[in-house]
């Protein structure tokens, strides 16, 4: 592939709800340009972009890929994002690299739910974006329609480009609101001018009345010619929409039907001609030496430097780390220090991946985005620089999980074979977390959602060859007591020789603090129990708070006094004096009012208004009380609320299904609460059962 100057690069992100159709116009954008010789189809799995096994099995993607697409002497660099919610974080990192955003929007689905969520992804970035509507083959679409909806949500930013021109049903041509022109499709995408029908006079005036009014507002001269009736040419439209595009002062609309090629061209037209060069926009970071601000601007002139911003770990491409050039050129040859590490790193090759295909490339530019395979000590988020010009660029801010499992291996001694494949599959998703909860001997399998969960399980079998499975997670539970309890626990044995001797008198009670497992005293007059045998009382404490007597879990918040006892000179021993201990606190515990404690989590739910009533009667089902209710100003209300952790499992899927998708939770433990009689029974039997199954 040829070499691009940073001013013919265009870094542009698909978006749109799952389903849209992302995918497809990436299809038809490389095959278009000569990138395939075949326009593959999301059915037949053989696109360019969904080329992992579990993409094609699924039909939809799950991974973020780079697409080159060579246009009118430009680079198109296009990144087609997964739609699906459980995939967020890729979505995310390609954001954070991308120059600008198209926004797809299916013509049979209209406004989505992920189509709201990609707007509020660009405004979070500042990217300039255009919608491209799709399906406009199908028969009944309404793209007008589609247009009212997204002037009803983003107001007089909205300003379609294009609008269909159908006959007799059929998508057959299209009318260029800057051109005032017709244009009738013929063969392979291409097309000639036509007459406007004239049925379609007055959305074309309507239409580009808006248009010229959004250009007259850019400058006063504009603007006084506007009043003056004068006409603007098509040259000064296309240079005001430009600027008006790359500020976001107006989203275009444009549409076709990829999978016909129709319309496509022209949106590539229209990337090249309106969205920003990367050298329009900021980049900032932070300069090692000085520890001030660095202004690489992705400008070529200035010193090497470069973010990593997504990796793959594929058993058969190898590692690749795909970057994005902050400032400089950067040449297969080079070699870049590790910022984050400290460590050098020497290049060897640079790529640019076309789908799954790395083609190799002398150099890349400031803006371009590119990979450079088998860097050992990178990971996601590092940043790469000249060891005399050491900078640092912030990491993407991915989303939390919140959503979990317990994992086990299928077969057993699999165990590190799992581990070293589920950190090679974690450094390629950073939403993938791996949680050992050594209190419950359990380890956790963290992800966006369950799908998200299914597809780590689905590729460890593919391309690992390992196996697990994945089920509820038992609950972080706390022993602990109410009242007080005095007890006497001798612990003697005769068996010929020395025997075993060790007698304690103990009083339990609530030390009152649920952070510590135990406080432990000694007040002891008179050498009842002799000074040494301290430390052996304190650690038969010690090991009985691991597993409480009520139901085998930690015990927290109990002060131990040990105040009596008696010993024998020859018979006592340490271990005499743990065992009684230990048999001390097992009594003393179960005199004193045991209980359960259970963990209560502070949960923030943000849902569109109208979602409000239904998502709080879930919470009261699930034991949550509702702390407060706030609107967020942008119709949605943030319902905060602490809800014992045991009612939320499930709760990523209930959520998406009571509200379309549209809502989002988060929450972090907050402290231990006194368990319900009816779950503290529950519990405690089917705890008796896992440890007598364990035993």
């Amino acid at each position: 592939m040829d070499v691009f100057r940073t001013d013919r690069i265009r870094n542009v992100v698909l978006l749109g709800h799952g389903g849209a159709g992302k995918t497809t116009l990436a299809e038809a954008m490389a095959y278009l340009s000569g990138m395939t010789s075949r326009l593959g189809r999301v059915e037949d799995g053989n696109t360019v972009s969904d080329y992992d096994k579990e993409e094609i099995k699924r039909s939809f993607s799950i991974s973020t890929t780079t697409i080159p697409v060579p246009w009118n002497k430009m680079k198109v660099n296009v990144l087609d994002t997964p739609g699906y919610f459980d995939f967020v974080g890729e979505v995310e990192e390609a954001v954070s690299v991308a120059d600008a955003a198209i926004i797809v929007i299916s013509g049979k689905a209209g406004v989505q739910v992920g189509t709201q969520k990609a707007w509020k992804l660009c405004e979070k970035y500042k990217l300039p974006r255009m919608i491209f509507v799709t399906d406009m083959d199908v028969d009944d679409v309404s793209y007008r329609k589609v247009v009212d909806d997204l002037t009803e949500l983003y107001g007089k930013r909205i300003a379609p480009l294009h609008f269909p021109i159908r006959e007799n049903g059929k998508f057959v041509g299209y009318v260029n609101v800057v051109k005032q022109a017709g244009r009738k499709y013929i063969d392979k995408g291409k097309k000639e001018e036509c007459p406007v029908p004239e049925h379609l006079n007055e959305y074309l005036e309507k239409y580009h009345e808006l248009l010229i009014e959004s250009v007259a507002e850019t400058s006063e001269e504009f603007m006084d010619r506007y009043f003056e009736g004068e006409e603007f040419s098509v040259a000064e439209v296309s240079a005001a929409l430009a600027s008006n595009i790359q500020e976001s002062s107006i989203i275009p609309v444009c549409m076709g039907s990829p999978v016909n090629l129709r319309g496509v061209s022209n949106l590539l037209d229209d990337i090249c001609e309106y969205f920003p060069s990367p050298n329009k926009r900021s980049c900032n970071g932070i300069a090692q030496k000085t520890n001030e601000i660095y202004q690489a601007n992705y400008d070529f002139t200035k010193a090497k430097s470069a973010y990593v911003w997504k990796t793959i770990v594929d058993p058969f491409l190898g590692k690749y780390s795909l970057i994005k050039v902050c400032s400089g050129v950067i040449k297969s040859d080079d070699t870049l220090l590790n910022v984050e590490k400290g460590s050098e790193e020497r290049l060897n090759k640079l790529y640019v991946l076309e789908g799954s295909k790395p083609i190799e490339v002398p150099e890349l530019h400031a803006g371009d985005i590119g990979a450079i395979a088998k860097l050992n000590s990178v990971q996601t988020g590092d940043s790469l620089a000249t060891k005399a010009m050491p900078i640092l660029y912030p990491k993407t801010v991915i989303s939390t999980p919140y959503t979990y499992k317990r994992y086990r291996a299928v077969k057993k001694g699999e165990e590190d074979k799992v581990a070293q494949a589920l950190t090679k599959m974690m450094s390629e998703d950073r939403t993938l977390k791996v949680v050992n909860d050594g209190a419950n001997r359990q380890t956790l399998l963290y992800g966006m959602g369950d799908q998200a969960l299914d597809i780590a399980v689905s590729k460890l079998k593919e391309r690992y060859k390992v196996e697990i499975t994945l089920d509820k997670p038992k609950v972080p539970f706390r022993e602990t007591i109410r009242k007080n309890s005095d007890v006497d626990a001798k612990h003697k044995k005769q068996s010929g020789g020395h025997g075993q001797y060790g007698h304690v008198k103990m009083r339990f009670e609530p030390s009152g603090d649920l952070e510590t497992p135990y406080v432990f005293e000694q007040v002891v007059v008179g050498g009842a129990v002799p000074k040494n045998y301290f430390p052996a009382v304190e650690k038969g404490i010690q090991d009985s708070v691991l597993k409480g007597p009520l139901a085998a879990y930690p015990v927290v918040g109990v002060k131990a006094t040990l105040y009596d006892g008696s010993y024998h000179p020859v018979d006592s021993s340490e271990m005499a004096f743990k065992t009684a201990a230990i048999m001390a606190f097992k009594k003393g515990f179960m005199d004193a009012s045991p209980i359960l404690l259970e963990p209560i989590v502070s949960m923030k739910v943000t849902v569109p208004d109208k979602f409000t009533g239904d998502v709080m009667g879930d919470l009261n089902k699930r034991r949550g009380r509702v702390l407060g209710m706030n609107p967020d100003h942008e119709g949605n209300t943030i319902i905060e609320a602490d809800v014992p952790q045991l009612e939320i499992y499930g709760y990523s899927t209930d959520l998406r299904s009571m509200t379309g998708g549209s809502g989002d939770f988060s929450y972090e433990f907050a402290r231990y609460e006194q368990a319900p009689a009816d779950v503290q029974a529950r519990e405690i039997e089917a705890r008796a059962a896992s440890v007598e199954g364990e035993d």
